[in-house]
């Protein structure tokens, strides 16, 4: 799941949390399949962020998956032998993965 600004939203893309009015309204709802009508329309009505399935946006300096894996098995190296933060590792790790396929 990615936060996006409207304006990076593509055809295609699909949300992955309900676009709300200020009054908090469901526009649409998650699960909506993104057109280029629609992302007109929200861009008209000034919604400027949605929240996207997947990573489907390039951030500049943004780390991939497998490194930010890497990163927390060095983070947690010095601690191998210490098993609740091994539990840790283990639980932060599979969040990371949940949260980049959602």
């Amino acid at each position: 799941m990615q936060q996006i600004l409207t304006a990076q939203a593509g055809p295609g893309m699909i949300l992955a949390k309900d676009v709300l009015t200020p009054e908090g309204r469901v526009l649409c709802g998650k699960g909506t399949e993104l057109t280029g009508a629609l992302i007109e329309r929200l861009s008209r009505m000034e919604i400027m962020n949605l929240t996207v399935e997947g990573n489907p946006v390039k951030v500049e300096g943004e780390k991939s998956l497998p490194e930010l894996l890497k990163e927390i098995d060095l983070r947690f190296s010095r601690v191998e032998k210490i098993a609740p933060l091994m539990y840790l590792k283990k639980r932060l790790k599979e969040r990371l993965v949940a949260s980049r396929s959602a």
